[in-house]
């Protein structure tokens, strides 16, 4: 079963997560009170709904609920964006995530409820799309347009064993370069050390292998 995003504001940011995790074959929706903009995202979306988010009972009609991820991208609307958090965790959405406009505004939504506040300057729609969208990627960095370094958690088949035992570079075409159990530090790959479930890795992959994480 694919996951499924309500996208909450088509500026910029919103606009690259949503494209993102359409590409990446997630159900998507986008909400946005301009009609263009709607109307160009209905073949980038599985549904596009033109909406005031600003009007209380037009979020309510949006069926949040019925969504895995809400994110509001509406980093100047502080209001707006309380009112879309709220209304998605009263309906029950396992997981909010909030643009944020300011360091202010962050620590407001984070009152509110928000269970992850991005800061644009920092993380684009793009890296957003690759973490939300797989339940093994924790972290997401660009190298170049063919390279990037991930975060993951271990595969199952991984587990109690080690690097050396894996051959996880020959097998996966993926180069580990860090490990670390909850407790540590990051540290060298160790090919001797076993892989637990407390164990997240840092690997240097081409894009294309990503799908085999999803």
């Amino acid at each position: 079963m694919s996951i499924s995003i309500a996208v909450l504001g088509l500026g910029k940011y919103g606009r690259s997560l949503a494209e993102s995790m359409y590409a990446l074959g997630a159900d998507v929706m986008v909400v946005d009170a301009n009609e263009n903009l709607i109307n160009d995202f209905s073949s980038k979306s599985t549904v596009a709904i033109c909406a005031d988010l600003g009007n209380e009972d037009e979020v309510k009609e949006l069926g949040l609920g019925n969504m895995d991820i809400v994110c509001t991208a509406m980093g100047s609307n502080l209001a707006a964006s309380i009112l879309s958090v709220s209304i998605a965790k009263d309906q029950g959405v396992p997981f909010v995530i909030a643009k944020s406009g300011s360091p202010r505004m962050a620590s407001i939504l984070k009152k509110v409820g928000v269970d992850k506040v991005v800061d644009p300057e920092n993380e684009n729609g793009q890296r957003s799309a690759r973490i939300l969208a797989s339940s093994s990627v924790l972290d997401f960095f660009d190298v170049d347009g063919n390279l990037c370094m991930v975060e993951i958690k271990p595969k199952k088949k991984w587990l109690n064993k080690s690097l050396a035992e894996l051959n996880i570079r020959k097998e996966n075409n993926i180069n580990v370069v860090g490990m670390k159990s909850k407790s540590d530090k990051w540290s060298f790959a160790d090919p001797h050390r076993p892989i637990t479930e407390s164990t997240t890795l840092l690997v240097v992959m081409e894009k294309k292998a990503l799908k085999d994480f999803q």
